[in-house]
């Protein structure tokens, strides 16, 4: 099973920029679809970003665009969440995700790292 591990998460002001990482503990993951969720506290997890499996296509939700970049490094079976601009609303627990080729729903998630921006 592909494990996940997320790290950088911490505390920011408004209008800073932090730069989340999800290793993956296997080099296939460069065939999946890795994503970034949030859930932040009394809503639903919420889509954020997602970088495709092969092409490495990516698609943000509209609240991040602009804002945020994903990226991969498969050399170092790590996908990074560069955001920037951060405002209080973004505060969350972010996730990361893989998706299967094929699949219809993310199969793996990592176990969240905490990003809180102060106003």
């Amino acid at each position: 099973q592909v494990q996940l591990v997320e790290s950088g998460g911490g505390l920011v002001q408004a209008g800073g920029s932090l730069r989340l990482s999800c290793a993956a503990s296997e080099r296939t993951f460069r065939t999946y679809d890795m994503g970034w969720f949030r859930q932040a506290p009394g809503k639903e997890r919420e889509f954020v970003a997602v970088i495709r499996g092969g092409g490495g296509s990516t698609n943000y939700a509209d609240a991040v665009k602009g804002r945020f970049t994903i990226s991969r490094d498969s050399a170092k079976n790590t996908v990074y969440l560069q955001m920037n601009s951060l405002k209080p609303e973004d505060t969350a627990v972010y996730y990361c995700a893989a998706r299967v080729l094929l699949r219809t729903q993310y199969d793996y998630w990592g176990q969240g790292t905490q990003v809180t921006v102060s106003s």
